[in-house]
């Protein structure tokens, strides 16, 4: 075991040594599907990375299926991690063939888990890409900012159209934080629309577009329960007003469902400078509700002064390895503390048990 915990960290620092030395010759490119990922690369060092791509993707598969999400982390699955930060903060890994088929790979195992999963008791919840996550109990299945990755500029990174209906087929409702492409995409909500499922999101969302007439908006109010139908299965859903600073609406949605199960998606909610009025509804949530589940964006400042005010069971991270933004906007699992001046690795050390998905993968909740 010692030899194979010297061998992934070997691997681990190999790669991040391999990114760190290529990175000066690359630059973004607005691409739109395949061929050679960086053109300032010659089509032997691009063959050479697609092949490094492939090797570490394969051995963070066999790490995590190995050992699978956890509160207690070991270290074979935090080098797994690393593999993944290195490989995807390449910029051009959206148009990399293993980079590609790895993300089909992901999404792929959600939709298996989703066909063939009942779940009888707590929640289930797993995590797609971005802030995208689907939650499901005994009597509903709810999914939160599902997006199809096409914010990479890759359509070959991005699911495709069988895979997006399978997705919402699955689903009952869809609930969108906030207006950004990486958090809000028409294309899934029509479909949401198409199988007669209500798509929920803050005006700001799609304005001037046909499809605004459809959407669901419910009233951002910290204080009001409102009271959602799904075809009979009823779910109790608190609005908080949040924000993505100080222009965009972000709602902050409180989600019980019949089983009592209540789970909290944050979207991108984030306060800087002098705009820090959400503090005033986020220090007392614990305060008047009980908050199984919380899905804060990784990236979010103070959030450790948003745990305590959600005082959550369970916290489940997102938003890590976006590939629309640049790469150095590109939030690691290991965190980088110094981005934004985050204290996201102290609330990983805290008492409130954190488990950091990967794309594809899934947690039940409570483990007993």
């Amino acid at each position: 075991m010692k030899n194979k915990n010297i061998l992934v960290l070997i691997i681990a620092v190999s790669i991040i040594f391999a990114f760190v030395s290529g990175i000066s010759a690359q630059r973004y490119d607005d691409k739109k599907g395949g061929g050679k990922p960086d053109p300032q690369l010659s089509q032997e060092d691009n063959d050479y990375l697609d092949r490094q791509a492939k090797f570490f993707l394969d051995t963070v598969q066999s790490i995590i299926a190995k050992y699978p999400p956890s509160a207690n982390e070991n270290r074979e699955r935090g080098f797994a991690k690393l593999l993944l930060d290195a490989v995807f903060h390449e910029h051009f890994a959206a148009f990399r063939k293993p980079v590609q088929e790895y993300f089909h790979q992901c999404i792929g195992k959600v939709i298996d888990d989703l066909e063939t999963t009942q779940t009888k008791k707590g929640a289930q919840v797993w995590k797609i890409y971005d802030m995208g996550f689907i939650v499901r109990t005994a009597s509903v299945t709810i999914a939160f900012d599902l997006v199809s990755g096409i914010t990479s500029g890759s359509e070959d990174f991005a699911m495709n159209e069988q895979e997006k209906e399978r997705l919402v087929k699955q689903c009952d409702a869809l609930f969108i934080t906030h207006r950004h492409e990486d958090h809000a995409e028409k294309a899934i909500a029509e479909k949401f629309l198409m199988q007669g499922k209500p798509v929920f999101a803050p005006d700001q969302v799609w304005k001037n577009d046909s499809v605004f007439a459809k959407i669901t908006h419910l009233e951002r109010n910290a204080n009001k329960k409102q009271i959602i139908d799904l075809k009979g299965k009823k779910l109790e859903v608190v609005v908080f007003p949040g924000h993505q600073m100080k222009n965009i609406d972000n709602n902050v949605y409180l989600v019980k469902t019949s089983e009592g199960i209540t789970v909290a998606h944050l979207g991108d909610q984030i306060n800087e400078g002098d705009f820090m009025v959400d503090f005033e509804w986020i220090d007392k949530v614990a305060e008047n509700h009980k908050v199984d589940i919380m899905m804060p964006a990784a990236w979010t400042m103070d959030i450790m002064r948003i745990a305590k005010g959600f005082n959550p069971k369970l916290v489940l991270p997102g938003h890590e390895l976006e590939m629309g933004h640049t790469v150095w906007d590109r939030l690691p699992f290991w965190g980088d503390d110094e981005y934004l001046k985050l204290n996201y690795n102290k609330l990983k050390t805290s008492g409130y048990p954190v488990v950091v998905l990967t794309w594809g993968e899934s947690f039940i909740y409570p483990t007993h």
